[in-house]
């Protein structure tokens, strides 16, 4: 059973900024992860990578992750380092690299390390036990790294089952959580409840954005109270 502690306060001078080389996760997918892999790149001027992308053309005419960052972000094309795996098939990245007879190895699913004393923002697929392949789960990778995640939750309702359920994985394989962003119209009490059953700290909210454009990311940069937690960056914002 979860136990209810208070979140630590971004006021709380005892808080220190949190770090720059970090993972975003999700409690599902279209939860968000990509608008707020584009405000953390562009807020700490960090580079971003997606390590599968799955849903590339022909049989998508969506943009991938990737240029919807640089976009959003207005980093330059040399921030945004190239996936490990690009699949075309919309769907989980084991069935979608089963379908074009790849097998997607481990060992290239490791961070970059060149670069350490920049930002990283890692962008994962889907929610954490998306399956890599047949036996091996998305979180376990994550496991190794050792980055710490920034957990992003749909704000409404039906998101508290999700996001403790995640929680609970990545404790349990001792995953250091910064926090959450609860993402999208919400239901007021998640902001107080999921902080508190969930023992993390609610890092910010971001609205649903009907303009997605970097002057907005900056915007909801600071009304989201995102920008308490990563006071200083490394260098001044992309764009």
């Amino acid at each position: 059973m979860v136990s209810p502690n208070p979140s630590p306060s971004p006021s709380d001078a005892t808080a220190p900024a949190l770090p720059q080389r970090l993972v975003v996760a999700g409690t599902d997918t279209g939860v968000g992860k990509t608008v707020v892999s584009a405000l953390l790149v562009r807020a700490l001027a960090a580079r971003y990578w997606k390590p599968i992308q799955a849903g590339l053309p022909p049989l998508s005419s969506e943009p991938s992750d990737s240029q919807q960052v640089q976009r959003l972000s207005g980093c330059p094309s040399t921030a945004v380092v190239p996936e490990a795996y690009g699949l075309r098939y919309p769907a989980s990245p084991h069935w979608a690299a089963e379908q074009e007879g790849i097998t997607l190895e481990r060992q290239r699913l490791w961070p970059p390390e060149d670069g350490e004393d920049k930002g990283l923002v890692v962008e994962l697929a889907g929610g954490l036990l998306v399956p890599i392949t047949r036996h091996l789960l998305q979180i376990d990778v994550m496991a190794e790294w050792a980055l710490p995640v920034v957990l992003v939750a749909r704000a409404g309702l039906g998101t508290i089952n999700h996001t403790l359920l995640s929680l609970e994985a990545l404790r349990r394989r001792r995953i250091p959580v910064l926090g959450l962003v609860l993402n999208g119209d919400g239901f007021a009490d998640n902001a107080t409840v999921l902080p508190q059953l969930g023992r993390t700290r609610l890092l910010g909210q971001v609205p649903r954005l009907p303009c997605l454009a970097p002057g907005a990311l900056d915007q909801v940069w600071r009304s989201s109270g995102m920008a308490s937690w990563w006071p200083a960056t490394v260098s001044p914002p992309h764009g």
